[in-house]
């Protein structure tokens, strides 16, 4: 059965384009956000050396991103008012088709399935504001070429992409919560 949320907003794109800092800003002015899988799977497996982060076995990564992506969507779904989530389910599909994984298909159906607001906010790569951390260890070329990629299938899983502005935090924020008022 097709779920939609309404209410969840997707913001993605490539690593280090602003969304952390964008959504800390948006949690800071009281909005919900639901919290990037990728980032909290490769803390915990790091702290434990597990097998579960992409440069070792990135089909069970992806499993473990799938598996709280949907997590996060049944716990959010149903809150009043907009919840931003840092990516979502259908950025695996693009996961999975751009670092083949054997075992796909299941994404793109979790996709159809759970449904977010037809609206997703994209951040384009952005070399200004670009950095590495302990979890995005992908250099800048990475994060440019993930964009396009990710942005198509957005579009052919029926999603209307905004892309955001590249502005000032308080700029984006405001961008965002226009364009949501306005949905």
């Amino acid at each position: 059965m097709i779920t939609h949320a309404d209410n969840l907003f997707i913001i993605t794109g490539g690593p280090g384009a602003g969304k952390t800092t964008l959504l800390t800003a948006a949690a800071s002015a009281g909005i919900c956000i639901g919290k990037e899988a990728a980032r909290a799977i490769i803390q915990s497996q790091t702290a434990i050396d597990g097998p579960a982060v992409h440069w070792r076995d990135k089909a069970l990564f992806a499993e473990l991103m799938l598996d709280r992506d949907i997590q996060t969507f049944e716990a959010l779904s149903s809150i009043a008012g907009p919840v931003l989530c840092d990516r979502g389910i259908p950025d695996l599909v693009a996961y999975a088709h751009m670092f083949p994984l054997a075992q796909d298909a299941h994404f793109r159906r979790a996709a159809n399935l759970y449904r977010y607001n037809p609206i997703v906010f994209f951040a384009p790569p952005w070399r200004e504001i670009f950095v590495t951390d302990a979890e995005r260890v992908e250099g800048w070329e990475h994060a440019v070429s993930v964009y396009a990629p990710m942005r198509d299938v957005y579009a052919e899983l029926g999603y209307r992409v905004v892309e955001l502005p590249k502005a000032p935090v308080a700029e984006r924020l405001a961008f965002v919560r226009d364009v949501i008022a306005h949905a």
